[in-house]
């Protein structure tokens, strides 16, 4: 009995690879993911600024070490546009020590997400605002254009950032490579004519290949190939160790890497259901892509997550399980044995010309309409990201739009907060609400209700709207309703401790209704019970109101009998 229960997790495991029926579907799947994710990953390379093998070891570790270990039996696990620009960004990865700071950098990603993963933070992306993400992945699509426009015209122009640099390009036209300009608009006609003949995902495969033979066509050495930068050969990625003095200055991009990557994953797990129907765990995804980054950085690859590109296209070639992440990566292992010589002859416009078309597609106007349409704290947000993106490193554009959204949202939040009056036609009758009077005079009973979040930002905008007692405004009392409310912060608890006194002062009163435990420990604690009183704090009651004509009560016996 207890050999069977063992046994069972392994085959809940293996049950993610399919079944005899769904072998065919995968091997097919897998084959057609592998041989497009050959110069796609020497693409994500190039986008990065790197070796273009660490990009196709990314591909290669990633997509196996992904395929076995997510929550997502479908999720494939690659480098991405967005984290291979943010790379491209980290000025030491290109450096004399490259291959160490990319191992680096790729394992103390994978480290962030596995932490975030171990410790089931799966729902922490939800925190990064929509507006956030539409500006910082719109801004990658256009900096995954500018950042091509060196291989694509065979001219590097100059500046501070891809924009200026665009500018630069644009000013010397005359002195552009013609032949390389030839080779990369062509492979972009060619990636449009096979599209057009039904060829499907592989005609990007097919249109590099034709691209980087028309550039054999040109006089030697007048077009850009791989082999000009790097050594392909027919070997497999080797063991690098990372160096932990090169941590602290990679703490930044590898959050923002796991951030990016982390997100993007979500949407892939989010989107498409396992073949039980249900939606993987996020935590489960968090702690996948971890592990696909501490193995692809000790592999000598650049740090991945999940992409909704690759994970369509595996779907749309037929997977029916994980099983078509290995198929790929042997598709991958076999072309580099099998070709890897022929690999140093692919022309870099070629492979500029296809990060252009991909850049172009991922630009999403839609997503800048929504946004000019949700407000101006979206807007501002979005643009503020979006300028970013296009103007500094990536790994601070995509935190400082984070924090500039944080900031916006507890502004707005504070903003919210709204008194009501409430008043009662008879005792059992439901509240009427109206604008609270902006002065308390003798004899008034105010029952008051705020709407909104109560917390230390709060604390002004709700004092503002209190009514400011008279000097003198004898047998006043103020009723304000705190039910739900579980807990106030020292700011705003400080506020309504000023309140009480200020009402004492001007003989008036001050008393709270639906206060709960927490909330009343919380006053007893930090000593305000003492200071409004307690005949003058009344419980939650179950009955919505009755807390509220309990102080009621209490202020006609005090007014009979005194």
């Amino acid at each position: 009995m207890r050999w069977a229960s063992a046994k069972e997790p392994a085959r809940k495991y293996l049950r993610r690879f399919g079944t005899r029926r769904t072998v065919a579907s995968d091997v097919k799947a897998g084959v057609v993911l592998g041989v497009e994710s050959v110069p796609d990953g020497l693409a994500a390379g190039v986008l990065a600024g790197v070796n273009p093998l660490l990009g196709l070891n990314a591909y290669l570790v990633g997509t196996v070490t992904g395929a076995l270990t997510t929550g997502s039996v479908f999720m494939t696990v690659q480098a991405t546009g967005a984290m291979s620009v943010i790379v491209s960004d980290v000025p030491s990865a290109r450096g004399p020590q490259s291959a160490t700071v990319i191992a680096t950098l790729t394992v103390l990603t994978g480290v962030v997400m596995l932490g975030l993963g171990v410790a089931r933070l799966g729902s922490l992306v939800r925190f990064i605002p929509s507006a956030v993400l539409y500006g910082f992945v719109n801004g990658v699509a256009i900096n995954i254009v500018l950042g091509q426009l060196t291989n694509f015209t065979g001219f590097a122009g100059v500046g501070g950032n891809r924009v200026t640099r665009a500018l630069d390009t644009a000013a010397h036209v005359t002195h552009f490579n013609w032949a390389t300009v030839a080779v990369g608009s062509a492979t972009i006609a060619l990636v449009f004519a096979f599209e057009a003949l039904g060829v499907g995902p592989l005609g990007l495969v097919l249109s590099v290949i034709a691209g980087s033979v028309l550039a054999a066509a040109f006089p030697a050495d007048s077009v850009a190939t791989l082999g000009d930068s790097v050594d392909v050969g027919r070997t497999l990625p080797t063991l690098v160790a990372p160096s932990l003095s090169a941590v602290p200055a990679l703490i930044v991009p590898a959050v923002s890497l796991a951030l990016v990557g982390l997100v993007q994953g979500a949407a892939v797990s989010g989107s498409i259901p396992n073949p039980n129907g249900r939606y993987p765990d996020a935590s489960a995804d968090f702690r996948g892509q971890g592990l696909a980054n501490i193995a692809s950085g000790l592999l000598r690859g650049m740090p991945v997550g999940g992409s909704m590109s690759a994970t369509s296209l595996s779907r749309s070639a037929g997977a029916r399980s994980a099983l078509a992440g290995p198929v790929a990566g042997a598709v991958m292992v076999t072309t580099v044995l099998v070709c890897g010589p022929l690999i140093e002859s692919v022309a870099m416009p070629a492979l500029a010309g296809l990060l252009i078309l991909v850049g172009v597609r991922t630009l999403k106007p839609h997503q800048f309409r929504m946004v000019w349409q949700a407000g101006r704290v979206q807007v501002s947000v979005f643009s503020v990201t979006f300028a970013l993106t296009l103007t500094i490193p990536l790994q601070y554009a995509v935190l400082s739009g984070v924090g500039l959204a944080i900031i916006l949202h507890v502004v707005q939040q504070s903003n919210r907060v709204r008194i009501v009056r409430w008043t009662f036609e008879t005792p059992e009758s439901r509240p009427s609400e109206s604008m609270p009077p902006a002065e308390l005079v003798a004899g008034d009973t105010l029952v008051l209700a705020p709407y909104g979040t109560l917390f230390f930002a709060s604390a002004q905008a709700f004092r503002a709207q209190l009514p400011t007692p008279e000097p003198l405004a004898d047998d006043a009392v103020v009723v304000i309703r705190l039910r739900g409310t579980d807990e106030l912060g020292v700011t705003f608890l400080t506020m309504l401790g000023d309140y009480a006194r200020e009402l004492a002062r001007a003989n008036a009163t001050l008393m709270v209704s639906g206060v709960d435990e927490d909330l009343a420990a919380q006053l007893v604690a930090t000593g305000l019970y003492a200071t409004i009183g307690a005949d003058n704090i009344f419980r939650r009651r179950n009955r919505l109101g009755d807390s509220v004509f309990d102080a009621l009560d209490a202020i006609e016996e005090r007014r009979r009998s005194g």
